[in-house]
């Protein structure tokens, strides 16, 4: 099988991998990226999210093959500082609790900013509503991407 290119937070790399393996395992099993999650499998959670030229998918369900000669953001790519206006919200507004979706959480967010810098509340939950958090911090959710919004000070 030939190897595959990739190009992941700015970063060339090669993956031999079958073209239909779902991205979310090439970044975690084959290139040791972890901060993508694993949840449901069937792109319902949105754990998984990561970006194929800026566009929020779910990497659970989206074959390698897709990614090739895209961009790909995970939330490693973000910032590797946490200086990223969207964790600095995330930290003001203690959002976080068992953290497990948070990765997805975030990249979808980004995702939303990128296309409306300044949503509204009706906006943020139609964009964040396919994205599940099982501690139930959706107003703190919606609160971090206003912030966000505003420039991340707070």
């Amino acid at each position: 099988m030939a190897p595959l290119s990739l190009t992941i937070n700015g970063k060339h790399y090669s993956a031999s991998v079958d073209p239909g393996t779902p991205i979310l395992w090439v970044l975690r099993d084959t290139l040791g990226l972890t901060g993508t999650k694993f949840g449901c499998g069937m792109a319902l959670c949105g754990a998984c999210t990561i970006h194929l030229d800026g566009e929020a998918v779910r990497s659970c369900m989206t074959p390698v093959s897709e990614a090739v000669g895209k961009k790909i953001t995970t939330i490693e790519g973000l910032s590797t500082d946490r200086s990223h206006p969207l964790q600095k919200a995330w930290m003001a507004q203690e959002v976080p609790q068992c953290g497990y979706c948070q990765s997805g959480q975030i990249m979808t967010a980004a995702a939303l900013l990128q296309k409306k810098p300044h949503p509204t509340d009706e906006e943020i939950d139609a964009a964040m509503s396919g994205n599940i958090c099982r501690c139930g911090t959706y107003l703190r959710i919606r609160a971090a991407i206003h912030q966000a919004a505003k420039g991340g000070a707070q």
